[in-house]
């Protein structure tokens, strides 16, 4: 055969295996469920597919199935880590958006165990208000973003309402000013979601929700009490009921041990409450993690372990899982900031009640000259630095690198990484990826 017309194997053409592949066999059938964790693609092979997946060096260019294992991402020509890392740095400093996760006071009227914040009373007073619409002035000048995205968050955001309202005119009004997309959401307790205070999230556009339940009744009134003692189930879950809520809510449950057997109990009451009043909610569900403060105040939960809190953390990140590319926590970006009541600035929430965390305040700090605007430069630049994370050698050679992208910031960067509960258990999130992927085209 002449070499000018000789058809390439795929080593040839320069394609290998991604690092980056986990199977299982899938439970009563001949098939094997293989999928690519940097593409975020889910296939059902048969042995013999596997047999020529893994000699690219004999599968001909030609043959449909190269096409195919190309598409899905299981055969790549290219180092698949050099483009995590250069995603990385991409996303320190992608300006999709300019998004601003704001606490209008860091009081609080639950004391929840497991919450990460000491709480401390205060008000965003009318000047802060104002530096923080400064602010953001100069974020979507420098950054040329389309879209102003705001978090309300706390404390707890509803017990100072005039604030939420007042900040909003402001923000609102720049963004019209500038010609850009606006959007807003709440993190909410939902205690004090009543008729009014909805009605004015409306006006203000706030359209998506954040509340948790923690369980049915005595349960949830366990963990999520008043500051000074008290259930809060029945006000929450009346709320729900009887207030019109214009948007999203989505309904997180924090999983321990404790209150691990109310999650399908929990699923069946807000789609029973979502039906009857017309609200969109949604359930999920997330691990209770260890918190220094709770630490503190002595008042840690029982964390899940074993088995149980890797089935959780399957879970959670099956509804997420997704292509690798872009997907880094905001802490990551430049134009993701939090500003506390006091109008200082942070790169995490689990930073919001900690000023010693803070890099610099709304007044001064100017993205034009990120650094030197900065009241602790390092505190803004560990964050953005720990994008990428191939410095690590554990991280590096991970097969689930493209998932986790090296965990927590905040926990790499204050405590210890934190990896991902399922890690030693690669096949069960195989099957877990095609069980969901299987289910949603049925």
């Amino acid at each position: 055969m002449d070499d000018k017309t000789k058809t390439l194997t795929a080593a040839e053409a320069g394609y290998h295996v991604s690092d980056f592949l986990i199977s299982a066999k899938i439970p009563d059938e001949n098939l094997f469920a293989v999928v690519s964790l940097y593409k975020g693609s889910c296939a059902a092979l048969r042995f013999s597919d596997i047999l020529m997946l893994s000699a690219p060096d004999r599968l001909p260019t030609d043959n449909p199935v190269f096409q195919k294992f190309v598409k899905l991402g299981f055969l790549v020509n290219f180092n698949e880590r050099a483009a995590l890392e250069a995603m990385a740095r991409g996303a320190c400093a992608f300006p999709s958006k300019v998004s601003l996760t704001i606490s209008p006071t860091m009081g609080c009227n639950f004391d929840c165990p497991y919450c990460f914040e000491n709480h401390k009373s205060g008000k965003m007073s009318t000047a802060v208000q104002e530096d923080i619409a400064a602010l953001a002035e100069r974020m979507l000048d420098v950054s040329g973003a389309k879209t102003l995205s705001v978090t309300w968050f706390g404390g707890e955001p509803l017990l100072v309402p005039d604030v939420i309202e007042s900040l909003s005119e402001r923000l609102i009004s720049l963004a019209e000013r500038k010609g850009v997309k606006y959007e807003a959401e709440i993190i909410t307790n939902g205690y004090l979601l009543d008729r009014k205070n909805a009605d004015m999230l409306d006006r203000v556009k706030v359209n998506h929700y954040q509340i948790t339940l923690d369980g049915i009744g005595a349960a949830h009134d366990a963990t999520r009490h008043l500051a000074g003692g008290g259930p809060t189930f029945e006000r929450i879950t009346e709320n729900l009921r009887s207030v019109k809520i214009r948007g999203r809510v989505n309904i997180r449950h924090n999983v321990h041990a404790g209150n691990k057997s109310e999650i399908e109990k929990l699923r069946a009451l807000i789609a029973e409450i979502a039906k009857e009043s017309g609200n969109d909610l949604r359930y999920y569900s997330s691990l209770v993690k260890n918190s220094q403060a709770a630490e503190k105040r002595g008042k840690q939960v029982d964390l899940l372990c074993g088995s149980d809190e890797g089935e959780i953390g399957l879970m959670q990140q099956i509804s997420d899982f997704s292509p690798a590319r872009g997907h880094f926590c905001g802490a990551n970006n430049l134009w993701h900031l939090g500003v506390d009541d006091q109008g200082r600035l942070n790169k995490c929430w689990e930073d919001s009640d900690k000023p010693e965390h803070s890099f610099g305040t709304a007044a001064k700090w100017d993205p034009r000259d990120p650094l030197n605007t900065a009241d602790h430069p390092d505190l803004l630049t560990g964050y953005l630095n720990t994008s990428g994370v191939l410095d690590d050698p554990e991280c590096r050679e991970c097969v689930w690198l493209p998932v986790c992208r090296g965990g927590c910031p905040y926990q790499r960067l204050f405590r210890k990484r934190d990896c991902i509960s399922f890690k030693a258990d690669p096949e069960a999130f195989a099957l877990k990826v095609y069980e969901s992927r299987k289910k949603s085209h049925q």
